[in-house]
Order: structure tokens, then sequence, then C-alpha cells
């Protein structure tokens, strides 16, 4: 079947996110500085900021900028061991720290949410390895220039691009912080250089890691339905079956030494998904919104202490929510082997010189005490309303015309 080119749709009243604005909105602003070491792009409205990696496009922070310490923490997962841009890789210099499998590149630079394409997974064969591939494909290892950046008193937005020359793509990114906004909009498209169909895995990696991610205490809530549970059954959200019953899937694994991936198909019955993720400790809730178009799976990874080669040695703790067209981490030749999961496919195509977008936003919401978690995310008059389990309190995130 043959897929029409996507257009970025935005959602009624555009698509920027925001709490309540203040009447003294700071200004937004684009910098240019060095987040833990590397070369990064920022942008700030006085009220949050957001940071865009050069290296791998990654999207490393999104946090407060005022209130307490506990209202300021970043969610995104910055790894415990010092990074690189991942484009200046050198096996001589830096298999002794990042370990010498196909993974290390991505290992090099992996910081908070990044794009997984055109593959999902491991590479699919040695010589995909010895030609210079590594895990989740080229997009998050290239360096991301950045083409254009535009400030306004409303708004600052950069765009930014990779090339992918081993596999022949073009990616981008237009990324918007708003005056007074509490998150980002982010309009994402590929592009096939080839002039032959191919398929694909496209990906949104969102990791996140401590101290917002603790075990047993960060919560997970979504609009998913059913999961893959191999030889167990099916899943059914928010239960995980295990092989003595079943477990709450929504808080992180508490036990040391484990962790674990668990496929989630979304709620077919959705124009636009959610997922958003909270720890009791912390006043913040962070929430995703995207479109269901090309986006049925969504991937629950987690991480407490369990890998023990390098750069991990034992110690690392994360949790990632991984969302688009494909259910299991796998590599590409096996996704377009198995075909289907659940009825749903698990990889698209993507046509000769053909470009393809999507759209997401990431945002921030102040969270009350004893919060019970999130019901749903629905849309409402001034943006969006997340509707608390069992009390029912609406939380008002207020979207902003563009």
């Amino acid at each position: 079947m043959r897929l029409a080119s996507l257009r970025p749709v935005y959602p009624p009243l555009a698509a920027l996110l925001l709490l309540a604005l203040p009447a003294a909105a700071q200004t937004p602003s684009f910098t240019e500085e060095q987040f833990h070491g590397r070369h990064a792009y920022v942008l700030s409205n006085g009220q949050v900021r957001a940071v865009v990696l050069k290296g791998g496009g990654h999207i490393a922070e999104l946090r407060y900028l005022a209130g307490p310490v506990t209202r300021q923490v970043n969610p995104f997962r910055v790894p415990h061991y010092p990074t690189i841009e991942p484009y200046d890789y050198n096996p001589a210099r830096h298999d002794s720290l990042y370990g010498d499998t196909p993974h290390r590149f991505l290992h090099s630079g992996y910081m908070g949410h990044l794009l997984c394409f055109p593959f999902y997974g491991p590479v699919s064969s040695e010589a995909e390895a010895r030609n210079g591939l590594g895990n989740h494909g080229e997009a998050p290892i290239v360096e991301w220039r950045l083409v254009r950046r535009d400030v306004t008193p409303e708004a600052a937005a950069i765009e930014v691009e990779a090339e992918l020359r081993r596999t022949n793509f073009r990616v981008g990114r237009r990324i918007t912080l708003a005056r007074g906004a509490a998150g980002i909009h982010v309009d994402e498209w590929v592009e096939n250089l080839l002039p032959f169909d191919r398929p694909v895995n496209w990906m949104q990696h969102a990791t996140f890691g401590p101290p917002f991610i603790e075990p047993g205490a960060a919560f997970l809530d979504m609009d998913a339905t059913r999961g893959d549970a191999a030889t167990l059954g099916e899943h059914s959200w928010p239960r995980l079956k295990t092989a003595s019953g079943s477990a709450d899937a929504r808080p992180m694994t508490a036990e040391t030494g484990s962790g674990g991936y668990t496929a989630w198909l979304l709620d077919p019955g959705r124009d636009e998904h959610w997922f958003t993720m909270y720890n009791p400790r912390f006043p913040i809730l962070i929430g995703y919104t995207f479109p269901a178009e090309g986006n049925p799976w969504i991937a629950d990874w987690q991480e407490n202490r369990r890998a023990t080669g390098l750069p991990w040695n034992g110690q690392a703790v994360a949790r990632g929510i991984e969302f688009g067209s494909t259910p299991y981490a796998e590599g590409l030749r096996k996704s377009v082997d198995r075909a289907t999961l659940l009825g749903v496919k698990s990889f698209r195509w993507i046509e000769g010189y053909q470009r393809l977008a999507t759209r997401f936003t990431v945002w921030l919401a102040e969270i009350p005490p004893g919060y019970q978690g999130t019901a749903k995310v629905r849309q409402s008059a001034g943006g969006y309303s997340v509707i608390e389990t069992q009390t029912g309190r609406d939380l008002p995130v207020i979207m902003r015309v563009r």
C-alpha cells in the first residue's frame, strides 16, 4: 500500500501548550550554550527552558525556571557517565569508554528524547554493523545543523536538519516555544533521498531519568488498550501479565537488577494519543500528545541497574516511553518479517523521494499533593484538560493561537 505524503496538521487553536499565561511573561529567547559539555540550542521564555543537542538532535531538557528546587527538576535522562558529540566518535579513543558493539555510537551521546530512524532497535546484520550503523538508526548519532531561527515577542523557534548519508535520508524539526508556554511544539519530517519505496521504522524515544525517575515511584499513564505478552497471552492496560498472575504496569519496577520492555497498542478510536509521567516527590507532570496517524504503538522500557556492559556498568536507571510505527525494538528486518502484531502493522513505507511529516507536543503541568494519576487528556475549549484519576479534578493546559 502506498502512503500519501503527510503535512503537519495542527489541532484547534494550534498547538503550543501553555499553563496560565503570566501577565508579564518574558520575551522568548534563543541561545547556543554548553549543556553537560555538549553543544546545545536553548529556547527559553522565563517560565520554562528547552534544550536541544546538536549531536543527535536529542531533546535533553524541559524544565520550569522558577519555584522550589523540586519544581525545577528536569524529567529527561542525563546519563551518569560523560557523553560526547556522537558524530565525533573515534573507535581508537572511545571504545574503551562506550564499548565495542554497534550500540556504542548511541551510548556515546544518548540523552533525553531521541528520534529512532530509519530503524528501531539493533542493526539487522553484521554487514550493517561493518558499514557503520548502530542501535536505533542513523538519526540519533549525526549532527543536527541549525538552519533557521525565528525570535519574536510571541515565540522563539528553531529549525534543525540532519543528513543521514549512510542511509540516504534527510530529517528535520521545527521546535517552537511561545511566550508564557509551559511546553514545546515539534513539527518533524523525514525525506527519502532515493527514487524507490522503502520500509522504515519511525519512533520517538522519550527517555526519563533520575532524580525524576525512581524505581517503584515513577508512574506512567496513557491511552493504551492491550499489549503483547508472548506465551502469557495479551496484557490489558494497566495490568501487566506475569508468570504468577498480573501486576500494575503504571509504576516503574522497584527491584534492583531488573528491567523490561512491553509493547502496547494505543486506543484505535482516538485521533490524538497521549501519555503522562509523574513522581509523587515532585510537583510536576510531563505529558506528550501526538497524532494517531502513523503512531499506533507505544513501548515502556525500564532499566533498573540491570545492564552491566560499558558504559552502563550496572548504574543506569531509566524509563523510556517510545511511540510510533513499531511495537518492538528488534531492527528493521525483523519488524518487516513480523509484518503485524495484534492485527496492526509493525513498520511503515516511505515512497521514493517522498517527504513525510508528523508532530508532537511536550509539556509540563503542576500537580497537587497526593495526585492520583491521569485518567485522560482531552481537548477543551482552551486547549487541553488533564483529568485526574478517581477525583475527576481538571488540570487545565491552555493552548495559544499561533
